[in-house]
């Protein structure tokens, strides 16, 4: 028997029987050269019958060779003389099966912000030429995030970078569920699922501790050292190891270290998850773009409305302090003065969660998770007492300095609240907190004036949809959408995918300004 030979899968260690075009894990293998079994067995053969194999004054092992690749000789056929045979063609591969190729990760960053490359491969011609990729797990700011793969003039697919942080989780395992969709006029034609697991070690874990829990976690480890000269294992048994050293870099796994403890050492961890491709519903209405939190954006905004439209979906609502870099909330709040928004100052004064806002059995209500205190009509509640909202109560962040953030509940909805600012901030942002997968119910739909102007929106299928009240037509919201041909609607107005786009260009000025410096130094 030999290992997997398959160049796409070097980390495979299933082992091939011979003969098998395949090995356990389905992967085709290379047409190598007859074995020594195989050729004693044509010998044999040769031995046995010399007028059918063997040719007039011909060499033994090129009769051994004949033998080795001629089908079962037969009696009745007399001996002929046979031309060449022509090179044989080289080896040729099935298409692979459709698979992320991810790697970047570094368990030791226990705390810090981790990046993730995902490489889409294997994945057939026939698909869209941009696919939508979905990841939902815990570790993932809001919940979910979604890029798109891009097939680029070669033919293969521009990878995707996604950012997680571990600050403030518990140590384990946590999974994160994995999705790409191939849309044909706005719908959902192709659905490819798959689940994998990233580790969070303790603050405090040793790096032979992260070693020993993430090899017991994944079966097969490839271990690479770039610029190489010295790749060595060591001891030990049933670890599924592939070390490679390349231009005087070390690679060096110690797997027979006393007390049971794993010397490793290594710059990359990548694996593969296959791709499922599920069966989707003939009247299939999935979202063409899914999303659990967005933004409508106002260029123009006129009197009386706001430039950002913040849209959430989700079934707890954390609202806190403005932080560009690891936010801790959802609804992310600054203080707006005459001047403008300031993120620093008195912004500084509220609690990275401050208060949650979530459905209840009385209704929606609001809870005080903050070191600063929420005033509710002027009164604090107390810290985690939950108060049913009211239509037209006044939410003030903090107690203890007044002014910072100021809030009304304009519109009490049976699936989702909409929340105004009262303060110097009233014509940058107000919010739609939504229930998610909950369809609106004009009964007991409860407005102020200044909301009851506003579209009716609601989240299903995964993204957020505007209803025309008076036709009853409804329309998913994408950034192609023209939404100055929907109602309640003003003029100038885009759908952005975040909740915080202004944010993007915060950060660009940022990354310009720190490569300006850097000249300059």
């Amino acid at each position: 028997m030999k290992k997997c030979s398959n160049p796409e899968h070097p980390h495979c260690t299933f082992w091939v029987l011979p003969g098998e075009t395949v090995c356990a894990g389905n992967h085709p293998q290379t047409t190598t050269a007859p074995s020594s079994y195989a050729l004693l067995t044509a010998l044999r053969s040769a031995r046995s019958e010399p007028s059918a194999t063997a040719l007039p004054h011909a060499p033994a092992h090129d009769a051994v060779l004949h033998a080795a690749s001629r089908p079962a000789p037969a009696s009745a056929v007399p001996p002929t003389f046979m031309p060449a045979a022509p090179p044989a063609a080289p080896p040729t591969y099935q298409l692979a099966q459709a698979h992320l190729h991810i790697s970047g990760f570094d368990p030791r960053a226990a705390g810090g912000r981790q990046t993730l490359k995902m490489e889409l491969r294997g994945m057939s011609a026939a698909c869209a030429p941009q696919l939508t990729l979905r990841l939902r797990s815990d570790l993932i700011p809001r919940g979910q995030v979604q890029h798109d793969f891009v097939r680029t003039t070669r033919g293969d697919w521009r990878p995707v970078f996604v950012e997680f942080s571990s600050r403030n989780k518990e140590h384990g395992q946590y999974q994160i569920d994995v999705e790409v969709h191939s849309h044909v006029n706005g719908a959902v034609a192709q659905k490819w699922v798959c689940t994998f697991v990233i580790l969070v070690p303790r603050r405090d874990a040793t790096l032979t501790e992260i070693h020993q829990i993430f090899l017991s976690t994944h079966k097969n480890v490839r271990v690479m050292a770039d610029d190489a000269s010295i790749a060595r294992v060591t001891g030990g048994d049933g670890c599924n190891l592939d070390v490679t050293a390349r231009n005087a870099g070390i690679a060096h796994v110690d797997l027979s270290a006393p007390q049971g403890k794993i010397d490793m050492g290594f710059t990359t961890i990548a694996w593969d998850e296959e791709l499922i491709e599920v069966d989707l519903p003939a009247a299939s209405h999935c979202h063409p773009h899914p999303s659990q939190a967005a933004c409508l954006v106002n260029a123009a905004p006129e009197a009386g409305e706001q430039r950002q439209i913040r849209l959430f979906a989700l079934e707890e609502c954390m609202l806190g302090r403005f932080e560009l870099v690891d936010p801790e909330a959802d609804v992310l709040l600054s203080h707006f003065s005459p001047d403008g928004q300031e993120n620093n100052g008195l912004t500084r004064r509220l609690s990275g969660r401050h208060a949650i806002i979530r459905r209840g059995q009385q209704g929606f209500e609001i809870e005080d998770v903050s070191r600063y205190g929420v005033l509710l009509d002027g009164v604090w509640p107390g810290k985690h007492k939950p108060v049913a909202l009211r239509l037209g109560m006044r939410i003030e962040l903090s107690a203890s300095i007044k002014g910072i953030v100021v809030l009304s509940v304009s519109a009490l909805l049976a699936h989702g609240v909409i929340l105004h600012r009262i303060d110097h901030g009233a014509r940058a942002e107000c919010f739609y907190l939504l229930l998610p997968e909950a369809q609106p119910s004009p009964a007991t739909h409860l407005a102020t004036p200044q909301a009851s102007c506003l579209p009716v929106l609601f989240h299903r299928n995964g993204g957020f949809w505007h209803l025309d009240t008076a036709s009853g037509k409804e329309t998913a919201l994408a950034p192609a959408t023209a939404l100055d041909k929907l109602s309640g609607f003003a003029r100038h107005k885009r759908f952005a995918s975040e909740p915080y786009p202004e944010c993007w260009i915060i950060r660009t000025e940022g990354a310009a300004l720190c490569d300006s410096n850097a000249l300059i130094a």
